[in-house]
């Protein structure tokens, strides 16, 4: 996956829409005019702060079903991913919550998305919506089937969620990236808002042997000049919102302190590992 290609950046900031209830989600509010003026409003908020690519979810549709979503909330996210599409420059990717991945991939697909997000892609977790199988023989088929040109970064050991066994961090990132041909893999803590820790970037960015890494939960402008130094990118939400509330709408002056230091610590990190220029005595 060339990050540079997709997100004009080795080191993209990707921020998120958090979309209000969508139709037949236990929440829905009856207006999906609403919904549609909320996400623009938090896609224009994040452009202007600088992000380099734009993910929308489904988040507010909790209690999510564990693997295809209504048919209802497809054609809603198809349409309001149009939108935003037409409102930003920066490259827009789909997560279809919980694990719906055909679904954002056929979004993907019909709207030109460049990328998706997967919560299991290999494997078996536990997870509060039950037990969630890996679909990637389904999905790389699908794909193929589409002639889609769409990214699929994809969690491992997700969120909210404990494996069926005991992998360890190094087996399950190689197995995402060498059986589930993951594009890139994706980093959380244990929960939304917490962070991965940096031994556990480090040893995800070994063991993916250059396929890019990306931080999923808990970055802040506290801890990403730490958390960057073993990634490639981040993908952020909580963070970017008023006062660091999920709840809360997008903040553009947070989003640009944010990018800001992204960039800084991504300089840095270009520096040292571009070769030194040797002078030579005539």
């Amino acid at each position: 996956m060339d990050l540079t290609q997709i997100f004009n950046t080795k080191h993209p900031v990707i921020g998120v829409v958090h979309l209000l209830p969508l139709p037949t989600s236990a929440r829905w509010g009856g207006s999906l005019t609403a919904v549609i003026e909320r996400a623009e409003q938090e896609a224009t908020a994040l452009a202007a702060g600088g992000v380099n690519g734009i993910i929308v979810e489904n988040f507010f549709d909790a209690p999510f079903t564990k693997d295809r979503v209504d048919p209802a909330v497809v054609s809603a996210m198809t349409l309001i991913v149009d939108r935003i599409q037409n409102l930003v420059v920066v490259p827009v990717g789909i997560n279809l919550l919980r694990n719906d991945a055909i679904g954002a991939m056929a979004i993907a697909s019909v709207i030109n998305a460049q990328f998706i997000r997967v919560n299991v892609l290999t494997g078996i977790m536990a997870t509060d919506q039950g037990l969630i199988e890996g679909n990637a023989h389904e999905l790389l088929r699908y794909r193929r089937e589409l002639g889609a040109d769409v990214a699929i970064l994809a969690d491992v050991l997700v969120k909210h969620a404990r494996p069926l066994g005991t992998p360890n961090l190094t087996t399950a990132v190689q197995d995402t990236i060498e059986r589930g041909l993951a594009d890139g893999v994706i980093l959380s803590g244990w929960a939304t808002g917490s962070p991965p820790g940096l031994e556990d970037l480090e040893l995800a960015s070994a063991a993916a042997q250059g396929t890019p890494v990306f931080i999923g939960s808990g970055a802040s402008w506290e801890n990403i000049g730490q958390l960057m130094q073993a990634a490639d990118g981040v993908i952020v939400a909580s963070s970017l919102k008023r006062h660091g509330k999920i709840t809360e709408p997008i903040d553009p002056i947070r989003v640009a302190q944010f990018v800001e230091a992204v960039h800084e610590v991504s300089t840095s990190k270009e520096k040292l590992q571009s070769p030194r220029s040797v002078k030579l005595t005539p």
